[in-house]
């Protein structure tokens, strides 16, 4: 059993499907007392639910809406850890007629919906010593072409994670950052990638990554590339404390 997650209660946002239901298999199986799924269609988990009977409760929650997650950190007040999973990535090149329209909504979805979620469970997690994980991309650090908009958008919430770091760490909260890279999903395989790594892989990354308490988490092979390659920088840089 997972020390960081036996007995704990867990919301997870986007939990339906891809990396979010590998996420809540994965954890109960470390021994996860509860997990909410928080998702915006309500009928999408009924196979969870009847996999995993009342070890799951299911809540409607949309991270591009305030007041719902406001609903949702209100109802969830024994939340110990809240993975923020919920994201769209559309391909979007830089050059075209909608981009200003799509990044919008990427950023409002990927970057204003972490803010969302961070501010709504900020008390609840400060009050359990909790745990913010934050499902970002190795695209936060480079942009792909074809996926400009989701890399800008993903930039942002990172951003973004390193000041929850900076805010929440000091008050017993840990937050977590992931960089997974191509997945094997419908998002994945929509933006051109078809041999992506196991959304298991990456909810087992993010299971260590708790455990361990370390901030940076890339779960898989092309993420680790990126993880050493970016390691000096992380160091001397994002986890400085350049107060001193």
């Amino acid at each position: 059993m997972n020390k960081a997650i036996k007995d704990k209660v867990v919301v997870v946002t986007g939990a339906n499907r891809g990396i979010g239901a590998a996420i809540v298999a994965t954890f109960l199986d470390q021994g996860a007392s509860k997990i909410y799924l928080a998702v915006r269609d309500v009928n999408s988990t009924k196979e969870l639910e009847s996999k995993f009977g009342d070890r799951v409760v299911t809540i409607e929650a949309d991270v591009s809406n305030t007041k719902s997650i406001q609903a949702l950190a209100a109802k969830t007040t024994d939340a110990n850890i809240v993975i923020n999973n919920a994201g769209v990535g559309d391909p979007q090149t830089t050059i075209g007629d909608t981009v200003e329209e799509d990044f919008k909504f990427q950023l409002e979805v990927n970057a204003s919906g972490l803010l969302r979620v961070a501010n709504a469970f900020a008390k609840t997690l400060e009050k359990n010593k909790g745990a913010l994980v934050q499902l970002n991309s190795i695209a936060s650090m480079k942009n792909f072409s074809h996926l400009s908009t989701y890399s800008a958008s993903k930039a942002a919430s990172y951003n973004l994670t390193q000041g929850l770091r900076s805010e929440l760490g000091p008050k017993g909260v840990t937050v977590i950052s992931v960089h997974p890279g191509p997945v094997a999903t419908e998002m994945g395989k929509n933006a051109g990638f078809e041999d992506g790594a196991s959304t298991n892989t990456i909810a087992e990354a993010i299971a260590v990554g708790l455990e361990k308490g370390e901030f940076h988490v890339f779960p898989d092979e092309m993420a680790k590339q990126v993880g050493a390659a970016y390691e000096g920088f992380s160091e001397n840089v994002v986890l400085a404390d350049f107060s001193e």
